[in-house]
């Protein structure tokens, strides 16, 4: 990373990337970020960020994370009018941190290769609160030259890191396998309350037993003890679990493999945009179910 060794930009500072810029300025480094919203980018600003107006204006570094939603805003940030490709150089390392298909992580990989950009297929897991202080997952493919140029970096973004393989597309598998089982989780979760609920039972306290037992799961207790308390704020919107559970059955599919939960999780997180929620965190999955059942 030579002379721009503590210097990187950050596109897309939403939830998670915002997250990962305050972590960053926390800890010395310089962090240029971007975002279609200035509101994001004013308060990273105010700890220190120094901001662009759109990804070309980004200069003075060699490492780029993409943090936006999914493959449509990667190709308009990157290739797009004042996209990223104006200031890319050979020898830039750039790291695509969202959940997409592995497909389009090879396609882009392929695409910044023959700029002579190093691409790190970097998806992450955990939420903004592990984001801010570097305990979230991150899952890695790259070369292990290019990661370990990266070294610095990495363990200031995450504790927990996972080298998969040296073949940008394997963490994007890896990622969505662990974003269908955690979509499969929540929706369990929230049936079970919702059910409880309908067996005359107090959800908090049967959530008590729960997280002390063999049912317990980390999103099912984030998530509901949100939902029981009637916060649905979102920290993730429905739709990204919605487009990850969706996404993760595709890739079944195309491996010739089907599983017997996968697809139906998938179609409550899609039932529940349908009903409205699609704005509210995912955690409206439990509010959904509860609708579900009283219907039924």
């Amino acid at each position: 990373m030579s002379a721009a060794l503590h210097s990187v930009a950050i596109v897309g500072v939403g939830n998670m990337g915002g997250a990962m810029a305050a972590n960053l300025l926390g800890q010395g480094w310089h962090v240029q970020v971007c975002d279609l919203d200035s509101a994001k980018t004013a308060e990273l600003a105010r700890l220190g960020a120094t901001v662009a107006s759109v990804p070309a204006h980004l200069a003075g570094c060699e490492v780029f994370i993409l943090a936006v939603v999914d493959a449509p805003e990667i190709e308009t940030v990157l290739f797009g009018e004042n996209g990223l490709a104006t200031v890319l150089r050979a020898g830039h390392t750039v790291l695509l941190c969202p959940t997409v298909s592995p497909q389009d992580v090879q396609a882009f990989a392929e695409r910044l290769s023959g700029l002579g950009v190093h691409v790190v297929d970097a998806p992450m897991s955990g939420g903004p609160v592990r984001a801010r202080d570097a305990s979230m997952s991150l899952m890695l493919a790259a070369s292990p030259a290019v990661l370990l140029a990266l070294d610095a970096l990495l363990k200031a973004l995450s504790s927990k890191r996972f080298v998969i393989s040296d073949k940008p597309g394997d963490a994007a598998r890896t990622k969505l396998v662990n974003n269908l089982l955690a979509g499969i989780n929540l929706v369990g979760t929230a049936e079970a309350l919702a059910l409880a609920q309908r067996l005359g039972l107090d959800a908090g306290r049967t959530l008590d037993v729960i997280e002390q037992s063999s049912g317990q799961s980390w999103i099912g207790s984030d998530r509901m003890r949100r939902a029981l308390d009637g916060d649905y704020e979102p920290r993730a919107h429905m739709t990204l679990l919605e487009k990850d559970t969706r996404l993760a059955v595709e890739a079944a599919t195309a491996a010739g493999f089907s599983g017997p939960l996968g697809c139906h999780a998938s179609a409550v997180f899609a039932g529940a945009h349908q009903a409205g929620l699609a704005a509210l965190d995912d955690a409206a999955v439990f509010k959904y179910l509860q609708q579900g059942l009283s219907a039924g």
